[in-house]
């Protein structure tokens, strides 16, 4: 008969050790640290409500009434949206605008990212190039248009007289109808593209120095290496820098109101430059705030359009 093997005896299940409960001082330490982050985030919803969603919404309700400064304002439907879209200026601003944007694109998307690629590439001084690159940009605005202004004059400003020393034919510049909205966009880029470098080079310092060892082994060369891993690893950078520009592009001022005032002959009257003329010029905020809310819908509906298709390649990719 044999002895059938005993099983071992079970062994009790481990239960976890219940925690303590919170202590109340413990409860009450929390709660202040709570309340006092949420008082910080009060102060900062605060300033936005206050200097930024309330004006917003104002100028919205503005747009539809009959609103001059001193008397009680009146509803007026679609007057302003009606009487803004017959304006002369209205197409002129709009096209200006828009060729502005495209000049901005062509001339000075590209110099930013070529000048992170040069400074990436540094070994020696490379700190002092960022400030250098970035100097601009710490520049007031009016300060850097005005300084401008004064180097395209067309009499003594420092680009034509470098011209007649070289001995080549001057230029009228900013005073030419032909010249005035180029030179504004090589003012806008001049003065905004250090911030731009500087997102660049940190997208490219945090590239994998093994993809480019690897393009080097298959005998990439430089184009190849910046076509092959560079842009496809700081795509995303390039993309959200583009919408931002071209946002920030269509809502140019200051180089229009400092350099040239809108002319000549209202070839570089922007959409924001008509919108300060509405307000402060002819005292029509009604007017004014129905443009803003023109220009608020194109670029929201850009934008939407822009990072729905944005997204849909980085799922297909």
């Amino acid at each position: 008969m044999t002895k059938t093997a005993e099983r071992p005896p079970a062994r009790a299940a481990a239960h976890p050790v219940p925690a303590p409960p919170p202590r109340a001082g413990d409860r009450r330490r929390r709660l202040v640290d709570q309340a006092r982050a949420y008082g910080f985030l009060l102060g900062g919803l605060l300033c936005f409500a206050l200097f930024s969603w309330y004006p917003a919404i104002r100028a919205v309700v503005i747009a539809f009434q009959t609103y001059t400064p001193g008397s009680p304002p009146e509803w007026a439907g679609t007057a302003n949206f009606t009487r803004v879209l017959h304006d002369p200026e209205f197409a002129a601003a709009w096209r200006n605008t828009l060729t502005f944007t495209l000049l901005a694109l062509l001339i000075g998307f590209a110099i930013p990212f070529v000048l992170a690629l040069v400074l990436n590439e540094l070994r020696h001084a490379r700190a002092f190039f960022r400030v250098v690159v970035y100097l601009p940009v710490m520049i007031p605005p009016v300060v850097s248009a005005l300084l401008w202004k004064w180097f395209y004059d067309p009499g003594a400003g420092l680009a034509n007289e470098a011209l007649r020393f070289l001995h080549l034919p001057t230029s009228t510049w900013s005073n030419g109808t032909d010249t005035a909205l180029v030179s504004l966009v090589v003012v806008a880029t001049w003065a905004n593209m250090g911030g731009t470098v500087l997102i660049y080079l940190a997208a490219l310092q945090s590239i994998p120095g093994e993809l480019y060892e690897a393009a080097e082994l298959d005998g990439a060369n430089l184009l190849q290496r910046v076509r092959h891993v560079t842009v496809p690893q700081t795509r995303f950078v390039i993309l959200m820098l583009m919408l931002l520009q071209i946002i920030a592009t269509m809502q140019v001022f200051t180089e229009p109101f400092v350099i040239t005032g809108g002319g000549p002959e209202n070839a570089t009257v922007t959409v924001l430059y008509l919108i300060y003329k509405y307000a402060f010029l002819y005292n029509d905020f009604g007017g004014a705030c129905a443009l803003s809310v023109m220009l608020l819908l194109l670029l929201g509906a850009f934008s939407a359009v822009y990072l729905r298709l944005t997204r849909s390649e980085e799922d297909t990719a």
